[in-house]
């Protein structure tokens, strides 16, 4: 039987290994994503945004699990960059609607590779990471329904 202070070991702690990859996964991405402008968390915007083009904050945050605090001064960052644009739904006064501009959309086939060029990186096989993409976002939303 393992002693309380082995179960605090630091190695033997899923959130740190969670943690230190996400951290190492930013960081190949950071020079990849200077090349063409963008933070890590704007090119999650324009992830979503590539995929759905004109759609309100709230529908972003849902998308990312970022809350509107959160993604108001980035998306004003984005905007001042000629990204995209932001605007009062014409539906409902209270909900801004995000749409890419030309600029933005452009951007979508400068980014094309990275996603090739992080694979490579990783060392691993698209389906490795496939299959450990499914298991994260089942332990992501276990977590998320029990909170």
């Amino acid at each position: 039987m393992e002693s309380d202070l082995d179960l605090l070991s630091l190695d033997k702690q899923f959130c740190f290994s969670l943690y230190s990859a996400s951290l190492a996964m930013t960081k190949a991405y950071k020079p990849l994503l200077e090349k063409i402008g963008l933070t890590y968390p704007q090119y999650l915007v324009m992830l979503v945004l590539w995929q759905h083009d004109d759609i309100l904050v709230k529908d972003i945050g849902e998308a990312l699990f970022l809350d509107s605090g959160t993604l108001t001064p980035l998306l004003k960052r984005m905007e001042s960059a000629a990204l995209i644009t932001r605007q009062r739904d014409s539906k409902d006064e209270r909900q801004v609607r995000i749409t890419l501009t030309p600029n933005g959309k452009t951007l979508k086939e400068t980014a094309q590779m990275i996603p090739v060029q992080l694979l490579c990186a990783s060392g691993q096989s698209t389906e490795t990471l496939m299959q450990l993409r499914s298991q994260l976002a089942q332990i992501r939303d276990g977590l998320n329904t029990r909170h």
